[in-house]
């Protein structure tokens, strides 16, 4: 890890370099969420067609008139039901299945620095033999203490921060999981205000698309890759 830059690039340089990539790669952006939203959506709605879980939920959530101690009583007695588990199972199996589409954004950003053409396959290079088991590997390590951290928000919130140069670290320099997360924790001593800045800026900007304008979403919900390479391009040298 080095400062790649005469002076430390401020956030005006970080921020700028997401946006650039990001809109170079609209397209891109585009094709990624229907892949994403499309295979999650078939799952979603054919997984509730077996289990019926909406049509629970729906009557689960009339118990809310009569108090929140009441719902949550019901929605306790849903959750805990085996439909509800293997519907739960459904949707996390494909959210870890999809996970590797967003390592693509990598390889495409990488080329545009390199001047290389660009496909519509560079998408999908997460899934390119073994390394497919990696990145679903570490997705599942990170899901699941993420769940459990999120249910106090900032520890959620924390969690994204310490691990947000993993995948990169592990695409670009074969990283290790743990040895990916002590970088970051060297990355966040010098550049925390800026990750954290990012951090936020990216996951606003990922869901405003859907808030302004619902088919905007399709463009904006991949932000978050734009701005984690601009951040790990800056922070981050491979000779290191």
């Amino acid at each position: 890890m080095q400062n790649k830059y005469p002076q430390k690039p401020g956030l005006d340089f970080i921020l700028k370099q997401a946006f650039f990539y990001w809109n170079k790669t609209l397209v891109f952006q585009l094709m990624f969420s229907i892949f994403y939203f499309g295979i999650f959506l078939t799952v979603f709605f054919a997984a509730d067609l077996k289990y019926n879980i909406f049509s629970q939920y729906m009557e689960t959530s009339k118990y809310l008139k009569d108090g929140m101690q009441a719902y949550a009583t019901q929605y306790t007695k849903m959750v805990s039901t085996p439909e509800f588990q293997s519907f739960s199972l459904m949707i996390v199996g494909t959210m870890i299945f999809l996970y590797p589409l967003n390592i693509g954004f990598y390889q495409i950003y990488r080329k545009i620095d390199l001047k290389e053409k660009l496909e519509l396959g560079d998408l999908l290079v997460g899934y390119n033999g073994l390394n497919f088991f990696k990145y679903i590997g570490y997705y599942i390590f990170w899901f699941f203490i993420y769940v459990n951290a999120a249910q106090t928000i900032i520890l959620g919130i924390v969690w994204v921060i310490i691990t947000v140069f993993v995948a990169p670290l592990m695409f670009f320099t074969n990283k290790r999981i743990f040895e990916s997360i002590s970088l970051n924790f060297k990355a966040l001593r010098m550049y925390f205000l800026e990750i954290t800045v990012c951090v936020i800026v990216a996951f606003i900007f990922k869901y405003l698309g859907f808030a302004l304008f619902f088919i905007g979403g399709l463009f904006t919900f991949p932000f978050w890759n734009a701005m984690i390479y601009s951040l790990y391009k800056t922070v981050f040298s491979e000779k290191s």
